[in-house]
């Protein structure tokens, strides 16, 4: 089902498809989300390894937002297309996706914005297995914050998105960590990247670079730069619509109106998948005009995304 709720454009530039904000025009978005410190817990250590990758900051909610008890909580994971970011990355000192965090947490949702293993430094899908874990981690723990372990949700931007999507739709990774698929009650992906690479449009009328995918996700890890007519293993492998099957967890897929056709092309084939399957999705259009500013939007009340992130979160009765 697609919404499209479109308002006046905006303009900001952005370092690569899936890259993080390179522009000072993110300060025109940006509001900083006021918490209280003892509503926070950071640098909580997912994997006990030592790694300062493996770790999540907790925004546990004020009592006077909360609408139901024990709250929600959304595992929110940031982009960078797979090989730059963190939980803590700042741009001209504000801190983009612990706002997020904030911002929930200001509306009685628990938020968990993790980091992960990035590349070159190790190769996929790892980052898959670190954000599983960090589901995992959250569902064994948030209870003695006062959070439900029944009621997770998992966010994600650009590369986020899809590792985010990648987790929900594909059982594996979170019995590997010790979970189960089902803990997951629902899924908002922001600006995916790579939601179905094997998606031949994407590449032939969208304009995607394969080389680009190839890098990250093949297992050798060389730039392949044309696609095969056939889609390749590590490419079926790679893309979360390949897991799309009956009684998956509902998603809210967003995309900005001006971030280009390679964007709103996989948020398509995504939302096609899905609903073969049967699995409840809802298309929603935000007011962009670019890639990046789906992150500052996420934290206001007055942009699209925001209010229907929320919306989501709290219309979903988890089991």
């Amino acid at each position: 089902m697609r919404l499209r709720l479109l308002l006046a454009p905006v303009l900001l530039l952005v370092a690569g498809g899936c890259g993080l904000v390179k522009s000072v025009g993110v300060d025109l978005f940006y509001e900083r989300v006021p918490l209280p410190a003892e509503n926070v817990r950071r640098d909580l250590a997912y994997l006990d390894d030592g790694d300062p990758k493996h770790r999540l900051n907790l925004f546990m909610p004020l009592a006077d937002s909360v609408r139901r008890e024990p709250w929600p909580t959304v595992v929110f994971v940031h982009g960078g297309g797979w090989d730059s970011g963190d939980r803590d990355f700042t741009y001209g000192g504000e801190d983009l996706y612990n706002n997020v965090g904030r911002f929930l947490a200001r509306h009685g949702i628990g938020a968990a914005v993790i980091s992960y293993r990035l590349q070159p430094g190790v190769r996929y899908p790892a980052q898959v297995e670190d954000m599983a874990d960090a589901v995992a981690y959250v569902h064994r723990e948030i209870g003695a914050y006062g959070g439900d372990p029944d009621a997770l949700f998992l966010m994600g931007h650009s590369a986020g998105a899809q590792l985010a999507a990648r987790v929900a739709l594909d059982p594996a990774p979170l019995q590997r960590a010790g979970a189960s698929q089902s803990v997951v009650c629902g899924v908002v992906a922001v600006s995916g990247a790579a939601l179905d690479i094997a998606d031949r449009p994407t590449y032939t009328e969208a304009g995607a670079d394969f080389a680009y995918y190839a890098r990250r996700f093949s297992p050798s890890g060389e730039p392949v730069e044309t696609a095969p007519p056939e889609p390749l293993a590590w490419e079926r492998e790679a893309s979360p619509a390949t897991y799309a099957s009956a009684g998956d967890p509902p998603f809210l897929i967003v995309y900005a109106d001006g971030e280009g056709p390679v964007f709103e092309r996989q948020v398509e084939v995504l939302d096609a998948a899905l609903d073969a399957a049967g699995v409840p999705s809802e298309v929603v259009v935000m007011p962009a005009r670019s890639h990046a500013l789906g992150v500052p939007n996420l934290s206001r009340d007055d942009r699209v995304v925001g209010p229907a992130a929320l919306a989501f979160v709290r219309g979903r009765a988890c089991t």
